[in-house]
């Protein structure tokens, strides 16, 4: 069966997002490339008893979006999908995009790359919703496929889930210089948009895991999980993480390696990192742990200013496209498309607002966005917004008359959020 996804806003459709939620100004296209990393290591039943790795070439297809030219025509793509979960039937799911498929680039012009990179089990199209909204503010955007290894039992998590360590950091890097070294060759059209100076990468769960690595934080193999890779991997690890990657802006959601028995770094290796840092996070979120895990990331991210957003009672899944279930879909798929409190559509709209804040403001160094992030109150919810009798605001969203209130939302609609920020040389609140 097929359940199908809309885009949170389109253009002409004001609804309830806030200010920089709303689809932006650039027609959209979309296509998809493959990439083949030579040489990679992959973790075998075999290999994690002995230590010996299986060496391969590693090929992976990335979704790309990009401005296209106004007078591109064609119908709306739509994203397909299918999960498989153990003992379960396959469940197909449908997102509807609003990009169109294989449009003509925009000539003319360079936009900041930002690289996407999906949590565990996830697929590039997942944040479909995400990626057309950032292209159609000015932005090529890559989304890469990281096809994680088929899950059965226990035995195939433990190896899925190895490589996956090894993986998500190793995918990001060697594609984005790839993707460099294609533009430089001018090997597509789409890749002549970008600009090789201004590079931002999003990660979610184990993405951001990747993500965090890829921006500079050197790995700790002193505890698990890390100390039980084998040592081919370790090297390899080491080595590609020594250096940050070309990037100059970093979105973490829901970032997986800081929990206490699952931590990936110590506070020197994520010092490391010096690029501006946006978290989101569910401070209820008990898979990465809030409380001793992303909030011990975002203290310990002292080498770089930073931001994080919380939704408040939310868990891990506060990102991705929102499918609409039928009540007798099996459970595991609700587990892993849906959050038990925020709606979905509403996640999305205020994603889509800070992440184009920030990219805006250190992609584009658009200093005027910095005054959607650095907001008057820690608690949205304190924001300050008076009114005179009877007025009537008819969806006003705050802006510089209103310097109590978060930039860009209703009154009375930033409501369940905290900002916190930190700067450089200091440990976060």
């Amino acid at each position: 069966m097929a359940y199908v996804t809309t885009p949170t806003v389109h253009a002409g459709q004001v609804g309830e997002a806030p200010e920089l939620g709303r689809t932006g100004a650039f027609r959209i296209g979309t296509a998809v490339a493959h990439y083949t990393m030579p040489g990679r290591s992959r973790i075998t039943s075999w290999g994690a008893v002995t230590g010996n790795l299986q060496v391969a070439d590693r090929t992976l297809p990335v979704r790309i979006w990009y401005p296209a030219d106004a007078a591109t025509g064609g119908a709306p793509v739509h994203y397909d999908h299918v999960m498989k979960f153990p003992g379960k039937p396959p469940l197909s799911l449908v997102s509807q995009g609003i990009a169109i498929a294989g449009a003509a680039p925009l000539k003319g012009k360079k936009f900041p790359l930002v690289i996407m990179s999906h949590g565990y089990g996830g697929w590039s199209t997942q944040f479909s919703n995400l990626a057309e909204h950032i292209a159609s503010h000015g932005y090529v955007v890559a989304s890469i496929d990281h096809e994680d290894m088929p899950v059965e039992g226990v035995s195939s998590f433990l190896l899925s889930f190895g490589n996956v360590l090894v993986d998500r950091t190793l995918d990001q890097r060697q594609i984005l210089a790839q993707m460099l070294a294609n533009a430089r060759d001018r090997k597509s059209p789409w890749l002549d948009l970008v600009d090789p100076q201004n590079i931002g990468l999003i990660g979610y769960s184990m993405g951001g895991y990747g993500a965090l690595a890829t921006a500079g934080a050197s790995y700790s193999f002193d505890g698990d999980p890390m100390a039980k890779i084998p040592g081919a991997a370790k090297s390899q690890l080491r080595e590609a993480t020594s250096q940050p990657a070309p990037i100059k802006a970093l979105v973490t959601v829901s970032p997986w390696g800081g929990q206490p028995d699952s931590r990936a770094w110590n506070a020197d290796g994520l010092s490391k990192i010096k690029m501006p840092v946006l978290m989101l996070v569910g401070n209820q979120d008990d898979v990465v742990n809030f409380k001793d895990g992303v909030s011990w990331l975002f203290r310990n991210l002292t080498g770089t200013e930073r931001h994080m957003l919380v939704y408040r009672e939310a868990r891990h899944n506060i990102i991705g496209n929102e499918f609409r279930l039928n009540p007798d879909t099996q459970w595991n798929a609700y587990e892993f498309l849906t959050e038990p409190v925020w709606r979905s559509e509403r996640l999305n709209a205020i994603n889509q607002h800070f992440v184009t804040a920030f990219l805006d403001l250190t992609l584009k160094g658009d200093a005027s966005k910095r005054a959607y992030l650095d907001v008057p109150t820690v608690d949205a919810n304190a924001g300050e917004w008076p009114l005179s009798f009877a007025e009537q605001l008819n969806g006003t969203m705050a802006g510089a008359e209103q310097p109590k209130y978060w930039r860009g939302f209703q009154r009375r609609w930033a409501a369940g959020l905290e900002m916190h920020r930190a700067v450089a040389g200091r440990p976060g609140n």
